[in-house]
Order: C-alpha cells, then structure tokens, then sequence
C-alpha cells in the first residue's frame, strides 16, 4: 500500500499567512530549519494507478500540481483520485472539494453527521450537485456501523474517535461520535493496515486498539502541550478546546507520545501540525525526543510504503 502525503499542516498551513509567532517568523527570515507545509491530506493506493483521497484541504490544487502520481493520464480529462473519504467537516479537510468540482461525479465516503453539515450549515455538496454531482456513501460509526467499504483494490472503515464538531456546526458542543472520525485502510493483498486520524482528543482503550490494529499510523500531531496557543500568546484555547490531544502529558492525563510508546504499529507518523508546534524546527529538542521515541513527522511530499 503507498502512501502519498499532500499537506501536513493544521489549519492554515506553515508558516500561517497572518502569524508573525516565532515558528512562522523564522521560517520566512530563514533562522530556523523548517520546511513549509500546506493544509492536512494523504491519498492511498493499493497499485499506484487507482488512489483514495482522505480530506480535501484548501490548499488540495496546489498538491495535485505537485503530485505527479496523482495527474491525469488517460484521455483529453482524467482523475486517478477515485473516491475522496472526509474524517470530519472541518474547513481546513473539506473545502478542496471545491477543486475537484470540474471533475466526473465526485465519489464521497463520510459519515452521516458530516454529510448533514455539508448540506446545511456549510452547504458545499449543494453547490457541487450543480458542477460534477456527488454520489454519497455513508459510512456510519459504532454502533451502528464500522462496515468495511471496498473502494480502489483496498477495504476502508469509518471508526469513531473523540474529537469535537467544527466552530459553525450545530453540534459543536454535544458529544457527537460521527463527526469526528478515523479511518482504517486494509491492503487485502497484504494484509497490512494503516491508520489515518488527523483528529483524535484522547486515546483510550478503543483508540489502542485502533493503533494496535495497524502498521502505520499517522496521527494527531497538532500540539506539543495543552497550552501551547496561550503561552505563545497565539489565542485563549487549549488543545482540548479544540479536540486535540497534544503530544506531551498534561493536566488531562497522558499525552500522545505516551500512546504512540505502547503501540505496535511499525511506523508512527505525526500529521495535521499547527504552525506553533516546535517540532516544526528541525533542530529543536522536542524534535530530537521525537526521534529518540522512533516517531516520525510528517512533511508535504512524504512517500510511505505499508
């Protein structure tokens, strides 16, 4: 199974295009070693003709002009992007949709509770029906779902991780599973499985399970601690405000190195980082504990192999 990364960035991208925070500044000025990332997405095939894409970032143009695996090939219009499966209804994973719009029927995997938001309170699948139409498959979650789909020689499933709603979404303070997700990638071929969850708010006993389940995991990698956004003086929130766990423990318990430790995936693989993050500097400490630890970091134009 390759892996393809086309944004590793959280929203807004590295450097963000109106932060002036140590990270951003130092990129641009070139006194920290820092490559430049766009906003979170991967595409999966199991042959290298036919992929998946998992989330459609803002930045998704600039990703397929960057990725010549994902070019047309066939005919005067051709997409190897055979279906697009959303983890959420986030903005920064779903408003690349858009891009695709003068494309054959966009093929859509995600959950209910995300199909609603993308119908209603940020109706981008209405406007997509009057340009390539969609074509919607569900995937709901435990318990009342998990079903495997069979979509470009590989199997998928939809699994349920704590998260939160989008800001403009109705049900941004209930607890609803659906719209946080992860996926998991089966080459039956193989065998071998990977593990896609750019959003997770904690990790317990069902999500080390998830983990243990997979080869390769790429994985909440937004913050580094709890308070990283109001230290750097970056905003009031905290990482559990907005649904992420960071990677060092806190006041909520372990963090998500504590996880990735005790996980028997072969390669463990940090995603979807915020441009405070100081494992953005390539020479910084927290990113020779990461090294230390066996994670890896993600970074655009990164190839795996499960």
């Amino acid at each position: 199974m390759k892996i393809l990364v086309l944004g590793s960035g959280a929203g807004g991208g590295f450097p963000q295009w109106n932060c002036n925070c140590r990270l951003c500044a130092g990129q641009r000025a070139g006194r920290i070693r820092a490559s430049p990332r766009t906003q979170s997405s991967i595409a999966v095939s199991a042959d290298g003709e036919r992929w998946l894409l998992l989330n459609a970032s803002p930045d998704l143009g600039a990703q397929l002009r960057a990725s010549p695996a994902l070019w047309p090939r066939h005919g005067l219009r051709h997409s190897p992007i055979e279906a697009v499966v959303l983890m959420d209804s986030q903005i920064d994973h779903v408003t690349g949709l858009l891009s695709l719009r003068e494309g054959s029927t966009l093929q859509l995997y995600c959950t209910p509770e995300t199909h609603e938001d993308l119908t209603s309170s940020l109706p981008l699948l209405k406007a997509l029906q009057n340009y390539c139409g969609v074509s919607w498959h569900a995937m709901p979650l435990a318990p009342h779902g998990e079903a495997w789909h069979e979509v470009a020689g590989l199997r998928m499933r939809a699994l349920p991780v704590p998260g939160k709603a989008p800001p403009y979404s109705p049900r941004r303070q209930a607890a609803a599973a659906g719209h946080n997700a992860a996926v998991q990638i089966e080459d039956p071929a193989s065998g071998r499985r990977l593990l896609y969850a750019p959003g997770m708010a904690q990790v317990g006993d069902a999500e080390r399970r998830y983990l243990d389940d997979c080869d390769c995991v790429l994985i909440d990698g937004t913050f580094w601690t709890e308070d990283e956004m109001v230290v750097a003086g970056l905003g009031r929130k905290l990482a559990a405000d907005m649904g992420h766990l960071p990677q060092c423990d806190g006041p909520r318990g372990a963090g998500m190195l504590r996880a990735l430790d005790g996980c028997a995936a072969r390669r463990k693989v940090l995603i979807h980082i915020n441009n405070s993050n100081p494992i953005l500097d390539e020479d910084g400490p927290q990113r020779a504990e990461l090294a230390r630890r066996g994670i890896e970091v993600a970074f655009d134009g990164m190839e795996l192999e499960v």
